[in-house]
């Protein structure tokens, strides 16, 4: 088996990217502090055609060097946008038809495994801060609760990683 060189994996250039149809998902970043999992935020939003990511609160914004290092241009293929609180995220995202989810540890959450989404519905999905996870009147607000199943003794997975587990199994179920 050989590696595929750079140029044989068809990318997509940026006008390419902003003129497909995309996964119908926005991922909303509830105060998330570290600029380097914004970064891998884009490039897992970008690898997946993922709508758009709506920064929140303290999560920073591009251009910022740190987000760049870790997002590889990814700022400039994937739409976002600021919104001071992810309260105001929640809200937007209700009124224009969305069905919210955040991605926490919670009392009846759905284990993602068990998730599914219905077709063609629009869905954002909440991401917390790395120390605190979601905000409670974020949880509130939300249409729902899906939970990453974990067996080890930590129970806690890096924000960037969560990223990719949930769109990946996202991706697979709404594409």
């Amino acid at each position: 088996m050989r590696k595929l060189q750079n140029e044989e994996l068809k990318r997509k250039s940026v006008d390419e990217f902003k003129s497909s149809s995309k996964t119908p998902v926005v991922i909303v970043l509830d105060n998330v502090r570290s600029l380097n999992n914004v970064g891998s935020v884009f490039r897992t939003a970008d690898a997946f055609l993922i709508e758009a990511v709506y920064l929140c609160g303290i999560t920073g914004q591009p251009p910022h060097k740190e987000i760049q290092k870790t997002a590889l241009g990814a700022t400039e293929s994937v739409s976002w946008k600021y919104l001071g609180s992810t309260l105001e995220a929640v809200n937007e995202l209700k009124a224009d038809g969305y069905l919210v989810y955040a991605i926490e540890q919670a009392e009846s959450a759905i284990m993602l495994n068990n998730f599914m989404p219905a077709r063609k519905q629009k869905i954002a999905i909440i991401f917390g801060n790395e120390v605190k996870g979601v905000q409670q009147e974020v949880i509130d607000a939300s249409t729902d609760v899906i939970e990453i199943p974990q067996v080890g003794t930590k129970h806690s997975l890096n924000i960037a990683v969560s990223v990719g587990i949930v769109m990946w199994d996202l991706y697979l179920k709404i594409r």
